[in-house]
């Protein structure tokens, strides 16, 4: 019997990005497929890719994990292939659940590159796989998402490791009275509010990570610094109100109070996709400048050793509840790990109800 039994293969579930200018207008109406943009905003937030030859960082480092993942299966004698289907661009989900059909492969772990509670990390993806599967038809492999990874250890460490790196790259004088400044993702108020088997899971679970990695930070450097969490990305209209405070405008309000140095950690992006590469190396970074303040942007998890062994961590956990063993589950403390299947009513739609894979309110499988 193998360690990962009873899965016969590994997939990396992802937002997807465009490889090239000609994909960016095309990805975007993916993404935002009935939900009525208009398509001039389309075109705006396709600058921001445009910037980058409209191509998303975030292939190269899914590309980068998944050989990592690779490696480390081999060093600890595993043998699991490993597989990468998108949500809103190529490789398709459902082309990839095709593949493993045809490859024989029977019942998957997914490791979903979203480590928090909300709709949009959680039950969305969700939807999406239910969808694939739905497309694929019979054959289809059974699918089991393996638990967020915002509680373990070695995301937390991965991100400390980050800033640590991070405060080596200020100068030297204002480097000690850095303030940590943690980004993740503006959601909609209510989208947060429902976060979660109860509600308020995606604030609660960033707050706990944020924490953590700074107990790491200060354990490491000798200081304790002071921190908070600012959100970016912001897309809805003005009349819905949307986590705040924003990065820029938090960045204004600490050179007002006469902060000097700041380390902006993206701890809400496990890598660097457009809202890292523009979001916070384009716009952040300027606007700090513009305000005379000394920042750097810390690494994203991305391919860290410690968030590779997260993932296989997550994988091998999974693989023991299934074969019905006692597990004691790797965690930073509370609010605790997240649920190996969602509760019912875990991040809810709050448009319109979707059948979704992997909760124990799923229907049957297609």
């Amino acid at each position: 019997m193998s360690i990962t039994d009873p899965y016969d293969a590994l997939l990396v579930v992802s937002f997807g990005g465009p490889e090239g200018q000609d994909d960016v207008i095309p990805f975007l109406e993916n993404v935002t497929r009935g939900r009525g943009i208009p398509s001039e905003r389309l075109e705006e937030v396709g600058e921001h890719y445009r910037l980058f030859g409209g191509r998303s960082p975030i292939n190269d480092q899914n590309r980068a994990l998944i050989a990592n993942l690779e490696h480390e299966l081999a060093e600890r004698k595993i043998s699991l292939p490993v597989y990468w289907g998108n949500r809103n661009w190529d490789p398709y989900l459902a082309d990839e659940l095709a593949r493993m059909r045809d490859d024989g492969v029977q019942r998957v772990a997914a490791f979903v590159t979203s480590a928090y509670d909300s709709y949009s990390g959680c039950r969305q993806y969700r939807e999406d796989l239910w969808r694939a599967v739905e497309k694929v038809g019979p054959g289809a492999p059974r699918i089991d998402r393996l638990r967020h990874s915002f509680d373990h250890p070695g995301f937390v460490t991965a991100n400390a490791d980050g800033v640590v790196g991070a405060l080596g790259d200020l100068p030297r004088d204002v480097a000690d009275a850095a303030r940590i400044v943690y980004v993740t993702h503006s959601i909609p108020n209510a989208m947060a509010d429902t976060s979660g088997p109860t509600g308020g899971a995606y604030v609660a679970q960033h707050q706990a990570v944020a924490a953590a990695v700074s107990e790491q930070v200060a354990a490491r450097t000798g200081v304790a610094r002071a921190h908070d969490i600012v959100y970016c990305s912001r897309s809805g209209p003005p009349s819905m109100p949307w986590l705040e405070p924003d990065v820029n405008d938090h960045l204004a309000a600490l050179a007002s109070q006469g902060v000097e140095s700041v380390v902006l950690a993206p701890i809400g992006f496990l890598s660097d996709h457009m809202e890292v590469a523009y979001d916070l190396d384009t716009e952040a970074l300027a606007t700090a400048k513009e305000l005379g303040i000394a920042a750097a942007r810390a690494a994203t998890a991305g391919t860290h050793p410690d968030f590779v062994d997260t993932v296989i961590d997550l994988l091998l956990e999974r693989s023991a509840v299934e074969r019905g063993e006692s597990v004691v589950r790797a965690s930073i403390g509370a609010p605790g790990p997240a649920a190996d299947v969602a509760p019912a009513g875990c991040c809810p739609n709050l448009r319109e109800d979707l059948p979704a894979l992997c909760g124990v309110d799923s229907p049957p499988y297609p």
